[in-house]
C-alpha cells in the first residue's frame, strides 16, 4: 500500500492541509468519505477523531500523522534531525498531541484563515 494520508474531507481546514500534502509529498490522499474497506480496517475504531498516516507497517494518528506528513515535504529536510532528537523525550509526544488537539478543536475558526472547499461538501452541493 502506498503511504496514505487519511483526513476529514468534510472540513475546509483539513482539506487545505490535505491539499498541501498532496502537492508537497508523495502521499496518497484519502478522505473519510472515500475509505475502502481495506483502508478503513487498518484505522482505529474511532478514526474520525483525527487524521492518520497509514503505511505498510504502521498507522500513525493525530499529531503523529501530521508530524510524519510534514516530514515528507521537500522543505522538512532541516527539521528531520530536530524531530528525531525531540522524539527521545516523553514530553515531546505529549506536547505534539496536545498541539494537534488544540488545533483540531479550533479548526472551524482556523478555517477562516486557511480553507479549501471540502470534496465531500462539493459532492453534496452538486447532488442538490
Amino acid at each position: 500500500m502506498d503511504p496514505t494520508f487519511v483526513y476529514d474531507d468534510d472540513c475546509g481546514f483539513c482539506t487545505w492541509w490535505a491539499d498541501q500534502f498532496a502537492t508537497r509529498t508523495d502521499l496518497r490522499i484519502v478522505g473519510f468519505s472515500k475509505l475502502d474497506d481495506r483502508l478503513r480496517n487498518r484505522l482505529p475504531a474511532d478514526y474520525e477523531g483525527c487524521a492518520h498516516l497509514v503505511t505498510d507497517d504502521a498507522v500513525h494518528s493525530c499529531g503523529a500523522a501530521i508530524e510524519r506528513a510534514l516530514l515528507r515535504t521537500e522543505r522538512a529536510e532541516d527539521a528531520r534531525p530536530v524531530v528525531d532528537f525531540l522524539r527521545q523525550f516523553e514530553d515531546y509526544e505529549r506536547l505534539r498531541e496536545r498541539a494537534y488537539r488544540w488545533t483540531a478543536d479550533r479548526r472551524e475558526k482556523l478555517g477562516l484563515l486557511v480553507s479549501k472547499t471540502p470534496p465531500a461538501r462539493r459532492e453534496r452541493d452538486r447532488s442538490e
